[in-house]
């Protein structure tokens, strides 16, 4: 599996496009918005998309999967259910964030701890870590040891807790409980912001850093 970050939105929400190097077969991971930006990706590498995966309800993760998944007619999946209050709420968020085409929307698939999502020939290993939403979700792909973690975790810091349904003590429980153990040479992209790894974070994180727990 190979992978492209596009930062999307006025909020710079880190869009993944993910690609099966064996058959050219792709998905997004939480199309936020600037959806003719995400289209001239998909075409730049030639990425037949077969899925929409999103990984928690806010509005800069989800605004444009409505459209997304119109026009191509490829299934959305996630977030966990526990979200639903956060996507059936965007009506009311789009223009405070600057999102006027964003739209509500049912997945296809909602998704739970321990389920699997597929395109081509990649699988990837889906885990609950609730915290900055209740049904935030992870995607781990273990072959290339890579991990899609939404607003869980950034380079040096942790996702906001302060949005109705966050709680600190859950998030930093799933960070702890369910990262970790995926090992410290696993590589993540956040919600926002620059890669880093499991080990980086346990390191010199202010919030998760085994120095601090």
């Amino acid at each position: 599996m190979k992978f492209t970050t596009l930062p999307v939105t006025p909020l710079l929400q880190n869009c993944s496009l993910l690609q099966c190097e064996e058959t050219g077969k792709g998905a997004l991971v939480d199309p936020g918005g600037d959806i003719e930006n995400i289209f001239e990706l998909i075409k730049a590498h030639e990425v037949e998309l077969e899925k929409i995966f999103i990984t928690h309800g806010h509005i800069d993760h989800v605004g444009g999967a409505a459209e997304i998944s119109e026009r191509t007619g490829c299934p959305i999946e996630g977030p966990h259910r526990a979200d639903q209050y956060w996507i059936d709420g965007i009506p009311a968020q789009k223009d405070m964030y600057g999102l006027p085409n964003a739209r509500a929307f049912t997945p296809n698939r909602w998704l739970e701890e321990g389920d699997t999502l597929s395109f081509g020939n990649v699988t990837l290993n889906v885990l609950h870590c609730p915290g900055h939403t209740p049904g935030h979700l992870v995607f781990f792909e273990p072959k290339t040891k890579m991990a899609f973690v939404g607003d869980v975790l950034f380079q040096g810091s942790i996702g906001r807790t302060d949005f109705p349904g966050g709680d600190y003590d859950t998030l930093i429980n799933a960070i702890q409980e369910k990262l970790w153990p995926l090992g410290n040479e696993v590589t993540f992209v956040p919600g926002h912001g620059p890669l880093s790894t499991f080990g980086e974070e346990r390191r010199s994180n202010p919030f998760v850093g085994d120095n601090v727990r």
